[in-house]
């Protein structure tokens, strides 16, 4: 008998934990629940969940502060929850590598879509055989998120690593900002393309601008494109 999946829900509300379980447990999933940031974070090291549902407003830390630091470590699927409004620190929870955000009030049955999408966007990109792409003085491996110039490792966040590898899969071509994000977090996120303009600023500090030949240019009115020689 296969096992189950295991999903840990975050949030500081019984009602969500009771009504999430109710429906998760119901499509066969296992579920772990965490009532602060704190014991979140400790969840996901001990338990190992196969997806996390995490609120931003929780007490002790944040679900910025949890997506943070469980980024850190792995790469398991997050999907944030967000109370209507809090734009911009739902932006910034997509940039540390959330893969999904819920806008409370939800529905449970779009709860238990969304969780079923993402961990099949997630298990489909695990089977996938390996995608290294190197160039002259840059190498990107999406299996273990590593970029490397020159032999050295650049500290980019998952989501950064996946945007950069995105771009730089089709060299020259321009990727428009709405592109991006459907591609690299697989659903459409309408009026947030501000996270992709950040996201590639940060890229863009933390690679060297001289001494390498490839960049990352900007198409003014339309998007973003890598160029590098072979």
């Amino acid at each position: 008998m296969p096992q189950k999946q295991a999903i840990l829900i975050c949030d500081d509300q019984e009602i969500i934990h009771e009504t999430l379980k109710v429906y998760l447990e119901n499509e066969g999933f296992e579920c772990y629940c965490a009532m602060n940031g704190q014991e979140a974070v400790e969840m996901a090291e001990n338990k190992r969940p196969d997806l996390i549902i995490l609120d931003l407003m929780m007490p002790k830390k944040s679900g910025i502060d949890v997506c943070r630091e469980v980024r850190e470590t792995t790469h398991i699927p997050i999907i944030m929850l967000t109370a209507k409004g809090e734009e911009i620190d739902r932006i910034l929870g997509l940039e540390l590598g959330a893969d999904d955000y819920i806008v409370k009030p939800f529905s449970a049955r779009e709860v238990v879509a969304r969780v079923k999408a993402v961990l099949r966007r997630f298990n489909q990109e695990s089977k996938e055989p390996q995608r290294i792409i190197r160039f002259d003085d840059l190498e990107i491996n999406i299996n273990n998120y590593e970029v490397k110039v020159k032999g050295e490792k650049i500290p980019l966040t998952p989501k950064e690593v996946e945007i950069f590898q995105l771009l730089a899969s089709k060299p020259g071509r321009v990727f428009n900002r709405e592109q991006i994000l459907s591609q690299v977090w697989g659903y459409d996120y309408f009026g947030d393309t501000r996270a992709v303009d950040t996201q590639i600023k940060r890229i863009r500090q933390k690679l060297p601008q001289e001494g390498v030949n490839f960049k990352i240019t900007t198409v003014y009115g339309v998007g973003y494109k890598f160029e590098a020689e072979r």
